[in-house]
């Protein structure tokens, strides 16, 4: 993933004749905090923040609880959050941290004394106006709500705003859990209207039917309910009906625990079997690396929409554009995460608390804006969607 994202940079570089020190610079973080964390049982865990680019404001990015994190992972995700908040104008740069733990393997006592103790290792180096974290995977706001109590607790901040993605009673906000895949939708609808195909009727599948895929299909039922979701999957299987799935049924079986290779109202088919569904929009919300070189040539769908973090591999990006197929790119279509974290920042630090209408047409305008330079830009230019964004948020961090 980090070697593909510096490939999208050095196209988007080169493109914009920037010169040879400004390349590495893009390229290196600002800082990188590596500590480890004991608990008191004598388990110890690796933990990282890396604080890639704050020139346009405070760092920003999610903290993730996972075995398999590294630093370059937690690189890789700074790096591409410093262009994500670029590429959608706000002011705010890039971070991304995490620890190295299996957090199902924890006690409900260790989860908390390990989170705490991630706050106090980084305390200094964060805050309101420093490096504001956010939930991330495995992490949720349960987690920083503790993390904002230490935080407290350690500087005597009372705003709030130190870390997003809080519960709703603890200055959270409103529309927060949905903004991520509500955001997709409002960039691919954007998108599909600026083309001249805004009202026609599409078939979908979702490959990660989690958090942002299941909000994605339930925000197309709201705002597109003539569009037919003919497949989901998750990390087990997938499940087709060319008739169509409800989403909020597919939804309250995943909200029970189940799995599709359990689901009983649909055709069982596999991962690689849905990715190359004969559908007008694959939206792609799973892991990194799902459309490769090894399944490119499968695709059918005319238009993908990278949800999760790099699903598509830099050679696969370049395939499928010269074969015409349209890629939302990640740094635009996963923003609505980072930008109703902006907004929760926003009305923390006003003393606020905003309607759910107020932030979804917020979100609205700031999607549709970089949908709109993002499409001009490809049009004008005839280059690559995913170069394209890196182009544009390069010029908004160096022009």
């Amino acid at each position: 993933m980090l070697d593909d994202t510096h490939r999208f940079l050095d196209l988007a570089t080169g493109r914009l004749g920037l010169d040879e020190n400004v390349q590495k610079q893009v390229k290196k973080a600002n800082a990188e905090h590596i500590f480890k964390i004991d608990l008191d049982n004598g388990k110890s865990f690796n933990a990282y923040r890396v604080q890639h680019n704050n020139q346009r404001g405070p760092y920003k990015g999610g903290i993730r609880y996972h075995q398999n994190v590294t630093l370059d992972e937690v690189k890789t995700l700074a790096t591409l959050m410093s262009f994500k908040t670029a590429a959608v104008g706000l002011p705010l740069g890039g971070g991304k941290g995490g620890i190295e733990v299996n957090p199902r393997e924890l006690s409900a006592e260790e989860l908390e004394e390990l989170t705490r103790k991630y706050v106090r290792g980084l305390h200094q180096h964060i805050g309101p106006d420093q490096d504001v974290p956010a939930p991330d995977v495995n992490t949720n706001s349960t987690i920083i709500d503790w993390m904002v109590d230490e935080y407290e607790q350690l500087t005597g901040d009372t705003s709030r705003a130190s870390f997003t993605g809080k519960s709703i009673p603890n200055g959270g906000s409103l529309g927060r859990d949905a903004a991520t895949g509500r955001g997709g939708v409002l960039s691919l609808i954007e998108w599909l209207t600026l083309e001249g195909n805004g009202e026609k009727p599409l078939t979908y599948a979702v490959q990660g039917f989690g958090n942002v895929g299941s909000f994605f299909a339930a925000t197309v039922a709201e705002m597109r309910p003539d569009w037919t979701l003919v497949a989901a999957s998750d990390s087990q299987g997938a499940v087709y009906n060319a008739d169509g799935f409800d989403a909020d049924v597919l939804q309250q079986f995943k909200d029970s625990k189940g799995r599709f290779t359990d689901y009983k109202q649909g055709k069982q088919i596999t991962n690689e079997e849905l990715i190359a569904l004969d559908v007008d929009v694959l939206v792609l919300a799973g892991l990194e690396d799902a459309v490769s070189k090894e399944n490119m040539k499968a695709v059918k769908a005319k238009y993908l929409v990278e949800m999760a973090n790099s699903p598509v591999t830099f050679d696969a990006h370049e395939y499928l554009g010269d074969k015409g197929h349209v890629l939302v790119p990640d740094i635009i279509a996963n923003a609505g995460g980072v930008i109703v974290s902006y907004l929760e920042w926003v009305q923390n630090r006003a003393d606020e608390k905003w309607s759910k209408d107020k932030v979804n047409q917020r979100l609205a305008k700031y999607m549709k804006s970089a949908t709109n330079d993002l499409y001009d830009y490809v049009t004008e230019n005839h280059v690559g969607m995913k170069e394209a964004g890196f182009v544009l948020a390069l010029k908004k961090l160096y022009e």
